[in-house]
């Protein structure tokens, strides 16, 4: 039986539960306050909460239902934002002790811009490491954020903060952002399902530090969710100049089609990554279950060598530009691994950068044709399940950096193709392991079909959040 708890609801059930006029949006508003007033002491997920807000936004969100004129698709639905998107009148300080709090505060990007038209319940603002800059959520500001399913576990980032509220039923819709794999990384490392889509689909502004490789997109306790999420947020907005052109597409229509007779390539370590054999044997099992629903699912690689150093050389500047852009006296208040990886980023010469470019264009003409073959490419998500809390690698004897263990994720944001994350099993020790779904550039709505086809055999799992409560 379904829980009747609003906090466990996902947004499309609490949209039916408002029609149905068995659950209003202040209980539900109420019910998730309630939630975070207990878990976010454990685990960390948010810089900001604004239950005052809050509760008057479901207020109005209550009257407009009780008068059957409800505004948009999420009229009334808790919702939170990465603390890296701008969010009119509160502060965006994105992880960081050098920015100034004071403001002013008087924008909101544009997928802030289009939960406020819908009539979200926008919550508050969700951790993330200082300017997004690693794989784990930890930050000089707000400290280390926790995994719900081990709380000695890192939920993973750079949407670490997101991803915690949504598996611990703190709202069941967020915004993150993927420079590298942040939507799809905590996702696989906290059960949840998250998209990054096509490269200027959800408008961005102002763009990220880190360029054209950095994605906005959902995390949700569902597909569903997250097709209703990018009806809103794709809508375009004139001050992304690489957003792209208006698309009328419901994102809900056609995800009940199934894959049968798709064709699906299957590929266990693109060629060259090594992954934890209860990993590897979690994703195959879903791959074969996809084949059991009808796709044609053939196990080969997409053909391409390590992208890492095209990866650094792109983004590696970026995490320069920031910290050039700190005033040298608050540059000590800065993560000291962050300005690692900036000094790296000074290092690359324009003519490294140059050929990164190039590499980076043969990379997506390659995809672009392995995509004429195979309508999907199914990988891990990650090689490895949640590690300890409050580091940046599982081993440094393995790893450097947080690009060391996400050979599955950067590649496909070089390419700006959509690429999903969404739950496949748990392991002995009962982390939750992600199936990566990665598409042709702009078929995001068959990404997300073929994750619904797999959620309808294999629903999102749950963690026991009874050992959290204090």
């Amino acid at each position: 039986m379904k829980s009747s708890d609003p906090c466990s609801l996902t947004a499309t059930e609490l949209l039916a539960a408002y029609r149905r006029r068995a659950l209003s949006p202040v209980e539900a508003t109420r019910a998730v306050l309630a939630r975070i007033g207990q878990l976010n002491p454990v685990l960390n997920a948010f810089k900001l909460v604004d239950a005052q807000a809050a509760l008057k936004a479901a207020r109005e969100s209550e009257a407009r239902w009780r008068s059957n004129e409800p505004r948009g698709l999420l009229d009334g639905v808790p919702v939170s934002v990465k603390d890296l998107l701008l969010t009119r009148g509160w502060p965006t300080l994105r992880g960081s002790r050098t920015v100034d709090p004071k403001g002013p505060w008087r924008d909101d990007a544009p997928s802030v811009a289009r939960l406020r038209e819908h009539g979200a319940v926008i919550l508050g603002k969700t951790t993330t490491p200082e300017f997004g800059w690693k794989g784990v959520t930890d930050s000089p500001l707000t400290g280390i954020t926790r995994n719900p399913w081990d709380t000695r576990k890192t939920p993973g980032g750079s949407s670490g903060g997101s991803a915690a509220a949504v598996a611990s039923g703190m709202g069941p819709l967020t915004l993150g952002t993927d420079g590298g794999g942040s939507i799809r990384i905590p996702c696989a490392f906290t059960g949840l399902f998250g998209l990054k889509p096509s490269f200027g689909r959800v408008p961005a502004w102002p763009l990220s530090p880190m360029g054209t490789v950095a994605h906005v997109g959902p995390i949700t306790r569902s597909v569903a969710d997250a097709a209703l999420l990018m009806n809103v947020i794709a809508a375009p907005d004139a001050r992304d100049w690489h957003a792209l052109p208006p698309d009328p597409r419901d994102y809900r229509v056609g995800l009940e089609d199934g894959v049968r007779g798709l064709r699906i390539a299957y590929s266990a370590d693109l060629g060259y990554a090594k992954v934890d054999p209860e990993v590897a044997r979690l994703v195959k099992r879903a791959a074969r279950s996809l084949s059991e629903l009808g796709a044609r699912v053939e196990a080969t690689d997409p053909g391409f060598e390590d992208q890492l150093s095209v990866f650094t050389n792109h983004w590696f500047p970026g995490a320069a530009g920031i910290v050039r852009a700190i005033h040298p006296r608050k540059r000590p208040l800065v993560d000291k691994g962050l300005l690692e990886v900036a000094r790296q980023g000074e290092r690359i010469s324009t003519r490294d950068y140059l050929a990164a470019v190039a590499q980076r264009g043969a990379l997506g003409a390659l995809m672009n044709l392995f995509h004429r073959k195979y309508d999907l490419l199914l990988t891990p998500t990650l090689p490895l399940a949640a590690f300890e809390a409050g580091k940046e690698v599982s081993n440094l004897l393995r790893e450097k950096r947080w690009t060391d263990w996400t050979p599955f994720t950067y590649p496909f944001n070089l390419t700006q193709q959509p690429a999903a994350s969404i739950p496949c099993g748990l392991t002995g020790k009962g982390l939750p392991v992600g199936l990566h779904i990665v598409g042709p550039r702009y078929a995001d709505a068959l990404v997300l079909r073929a994750a619904r086809a797999f959620e309808a055999v294999h629903p999102l799992p749950m963690p026991d959040l009874s050992k959290l409560r204090k």
